[in-house]
């Protein structure tokens, strides 16, 4: 059934189960922050994409307030509770300074191909031991979702939003293949590159061929 959701348009895109830390300053959205403290509100943020708001976003609930600032502007904490669709924008809510949309909730479906889920594993392996991040792959659980590793994986803004819309995990699976699959032997021979150019003029001590 749709709903009315309070809306934080944002350049950037949230995913579902992701926590997110937002410093609230102008008075529409801390008007919304109070309005999710007293009536225990969620709130949406869809990404502002191509000067408009998109039509997908995610809903996120008020964790907690960090800060609370003379000014009254607030540090809070958030996390991503799901996606949804929006039928219908208001630039203000009745009655309110923030902007809110008549949405509808997307059903997800969670089940993954765990022959694809190995392949990436590999791929994302041999990626962040190029960049040196080896230690955020290895501190994921091992039922980890795409939605937790899509923002190091070098998604553009607007290819996280793809994955936003995609409804199912095996569908971000494929997604996600298919980009590291394309991208994984440049940033590869880009470091070796790198790599070569550090090591420019050095005394090199190789092994000649046996034969």
């Amino acid at each position: 059934m749709p709903r009315i959701l309070p809306l934080f348009p944002l350049n950037l895109v949230v995913f579902p189960g992701e926590k997110l830390n937002l410093h609230i300053f102008e008075p529409r959205y801390r008007q919304l922050v109070r309005d999710c403290i007293e009536s225990d509100l969620t709130f949406g943020i869809p990404p502002y994409l191509n000067d408009g708001v998109s039509e997908l976003g995610t809903e996120v609930r008020l964790l907690s307030v960090e800060k609370a600032y003379d000014s009254g502007e607030l540090d809070i904490k958030t996390k991503g509770v799901g996606v949804f669709r929006i039928r219908e924008f208001y630039r203000e809510a009745p009655g309110k300074l923030y902007a809110a949309g008549q949405v509808d909730t997307i059903e997800d479906d969670p089940g993954e191909d765990p022959t694809l889920k190995v392949r990436i594993n590999e791929y994302v392996r041999q990626l962040y031991d190029t960049l040196g991040l080896r230690k955020i792959f290895l501190d994921l659980p091992p039922n980890y979702r795409i939605y937790d590793i899509a923002h190091n994986l070098g998604f553009s803004t607007e290819q996280e939003y793809q994955l936003l819309q995609a409804t199912s995990e095996l569908e971000r699976q494929s997604m996600v293949l298919e980009h590291l699959e394309n991208v994984l032997p440049i940033i590869l021979e880009t470091e070796r590159l790198k790599e070569r150019a550090r090591l420019n003029g050095h005394f090199k001590n190789l092994t000649p061929p046996n034969f």
